[in-house]
């Protein structure tokens, strides 16, 4: 149960990170953009696998009438980046993807979006009010998503140091 545990919990942490802070952009934006809309889905799926596994595997080990106040607090921190994942999933990446989709068509209609690095959006949207608007929605979503998902991560790292601390050399 134990490698179970630790298992889920190091590939959750480790696609956390992977996705998280190691992606390329070297790709135009739409293609970029729709490669993203297909990885994150399958991606924020994964986690909350794992997520599930390491909760149930945590809970199994550690019960709840019987836990240290420490190892409730660790229950805590999974449970949240199991919610903030799930929110993520359900709500944020779809509403993102959908967003995106909207714009990619506004875009192609003002012929922009196949640039790589620098996007040419912002200089559209000073003259497309519709962008422009689009452009705001779009950040706020994935500011949420971002938020979310850095909010998982910072759960995932606490949780990762109390493991740590077990750890007898």
């Amino acid at each position: 149960m134990k490698l179970v545990t630790s298992t889920g919990k190091s590939k959750m942490f480790e696609m956390r990170l992977l996705i998280s802070f190691f992606e390329s952009r070297n790709l135009p934006r739409h293609q970029f953009g729709n490669l993203q809309s297909k990885m994150f889905p399958a991606y924020f799926m994964m986690v909350a696998a794992c997520c599930a596994i390491s909760v149930a595997s945590f809970g199994y080990l550690h019960p709840w009438k019987s836990s240290s106040t420490i190892e409730k607090y660790q229950l805590g921190f999974l449970l949240s980046a199991f919610a903030f994942n799930l929110a993520n999933l359900f709500v944020f990446s779809p509403m993102t993807i959908e967003m995106m989709k909207q714009r990619h068509k506004v875009e192609k209609e003002e012929n922009i979006g196949n640039e790589i690095g620098w996007s040419k959006n912002q200089e559209a949207a000073k003259v497309n009010p519709k962008l422009a608007a689009m452009n705001k929605k779009f950040g706020m979503i994935h500011g949420l998503s971002s938020l979310a998902n850095i909010l998982a991560f910072g759960s995932l790292t606490i949780h990762s140091w109390y493991l740590a601390s077990k750890i007898n050399l």
